[in-house]
């Protein structure tokens, strides 16, 4: 099962049998076919989810890392996927889920120290 995430006003609503988020993954699922990372955050109107987005894509600038997404008005999914190539999550895909966990319900920087 996900661990919840630590905002309680941003409800974590993966479902109970979804498998353990990995570690320094709070609130994301790891699916196997095909591998990848994903997260679903609900918000309660849409000024916040504007506000997430625009956060989460700042991240994904300066990760040069570009999940799927696809949101709705009090909504937003995010999954990241395996490298073709070597078919494994590269630990960018973490450090990038580590990076948005950062962002929700509260200001985040997007000035991280070296990996």
């Amino acid at each position: 099962m996900s661990e919840p995430i630590s905002d309680p006003s941003v409800p974590d609503r993966s479902p109970a049998a979804t498998p353990a988020a990995p570690p320094g993954t709070h609130g994301w699922t790891q699916r196997e076919r095909p591998l990848r990372l994903e997260r679903r955050l609900e918000f309660p109107d849409y000024e916040a989810t504007r506000v997430f987005l625009e956060r989460a894509g700042e991240v994904s600038e300066a990760m040069d890392l570009y999940p799927d997404l696809s949101f709705g008005r009090t909504y937003v999914n995010l999954t990241v996927f395996a490298d073709e190539e070597s078919g494994t999550l590269p630990p960018e895909a973490r450090a990038f889920a580590e990076r948005i966990d950062r962002c929700i319900g509260r200001s985040c920087s997007i000035e991280f120290p070296p990996p």
